[in-house]
């Protein structure tokens, strides 16, 4: 299905019409593991904060406002640590299955870049790859801007007509990426039984699933409109999708466990899908409720003794899950008097890199979309982005490889 619409730029002789789902085999010469980046040290965090907001005239005067969290870590952000972990066990995953394909790493804002990684690729003959960004759904900044990156590089290093670039399926609901929030939950309801005596889970506690807002006009502009969600457009439905699976799940491996079958029969416990992290003016619209703000009007002087705060938009500890969740949440959760637990991240989790080393082999290998692993019904999300999807409303379209225009 291709709408109708020309070539996708820069892709590969098999997604190069557009098709939702390639299901013709593509050899790669290497996966592209593309990062945010982050500053590593005190003197990087204004220039990298530049970056990031570049063509929006922030001054550095309030760009220092948020500087503090990272100044609060030394001027460190975890997240380039974390991909370099992350591309480790990638190669180590490849490598136990017997598939000889490098991995290439480059960041959107600060060292290593992408312009770094498509050079070394064309260094190296690579005129082939299969890109991983390390977002989960479907938005501009967690999607799109990262193909708009790859279009704009390709074309600053002349390597537009040389490298071909291709991405896996947004993988929210593949149950690489779920399983290690399942456990989480799973494992973070276990501990709120037992360090709350006598907690009534069906209504003293509540699970957070919380994810980064985004401007409420991106966010309706998220996904192919044929698809017909809500306001908030795919961001926000596959989060609900993702987080009502997550809780399930994990409900019934509790129910399993022989010390909680007193719970069966039992209802599970309430969740809501919140906020953080929010930086726009405060005349703009953002996706709400705000996760602090939902614990002080929502949960305040109600039933609730315990909270879990689930980071289901994030894929590693980035600075927001410790800056926003570890510090400024929980800070909120004790004010209020409730017990508290920040459930894990997928990281380097066997299962979440097992799941990535699958899209890639599904693009490889041409996998019918009918054998593909999903958890929700909005899955499995499509090979080659639509047209019009998720666009920035301020900026407008701009070329993006691994779509079809605009």
């Amino acid at each position: 299905m291709t709408n109708g619409q020309g070539a996708v730029l820069a892709a590969t002789a098999a997604a190069v019409d557009g098709p939702e789902h390639v299901e013709v085999p593509t050899a790669y010469d290497a996966i592209l593991l593309a990062g945010f980046g982050g500053p590593e040290g005190q003197d990087d965090v204004i220039p990298f904060l530049r970056n990031v907001t570049r063509g929006r005239g922030i001054p550095d005067e309030r760009l220092e406002e948020v500087a503090h969290h990272y100044r609060h870590f030394g001027g460190v952000s975890p997240i380039n640590a974390q991909n370099r972990a992350l591309k480790a066990a990638l190669e180590a995953e490849l490598a136990s299955r017997g598939i000889d394909m490098p991995v290439l790493w480059g960041n959107r804002n600060w060292e290593p870049y992408l312009e770094e990684a498509f050079t070394e690729a064309a260094d190296k003959g690579y005129t082939k790859l299969i890109a991983i960004a390390t977002s989960a759904y479907s938005s501009f900044s967690s999607c799109r801007q990262y193909r708009e990156d790859y279009a704009r590089v390709l074309t600053e290093t002349g390597l537009i007509d040389t490298i071909q670039v291709d991405k896996v399926r947004q993988f929210f609901d593949h149950p690489g990426f779920v399983r290690p929030f399942v456990d989480g939950v799973r494992d973070g309801m276990a501990r709120a039984i037992a360090e709350n005596e006598g907690l009534d889970v069906a209504t003293e506690l509540r699970i957070l699933f919380s994810t980064h807002s985004i401007p409420s006009t991106d966010a309706a502009k998220s996904g192919p409109d044929y698809r017909g969600f809500d306001e908030h457009g795919a961001y926000e439905a596959q989060h609900l999708a993702v987080g009502e699976v997550v809780l399930e799940q994990a409900w019934n491996e509790l129910l399993e466990q022989p010390e909680h079958a007193h719970l069966r029969g039992t209802s599970k416990p309430d969740w809501k899908l919140v906020y953080q992290s929010r930086s726009g003016p405060p005349t703009q619209p953002w996706l709400e409720p705000d996760i602090n703000d939902y614990m002080n009007e929502e949960l305040k002087g109600g039933p609730t003794r315990a909270v879990l705060i689930v980071p289901l938009g994030f894929v590693s500890d980035h600075m927001e899950v410790m800056w926003d969740l570890d510090e400024e949440a929980t800070e909120t959760a004790g004010e209020l008097g409730f017990w508290s637990l920040r459930t894990q991240t997928p990281g380097v989790d066997p299962a979440y890199v097992s799941g990535l080393v699958d899209l890639v082999l599904e693009r490889v290998n041409g996998t019918p979309t009918a054998e593909r692993p999903h958890l929700t019904d909005i899955g499995p999300w499509y090979d080659v982005c639509r047209p019009g999807c998720c666009e920035n409303v301020r900026a407008g379209f701009k070329p993006a490889a691994a779509g079809v225009a605009p």
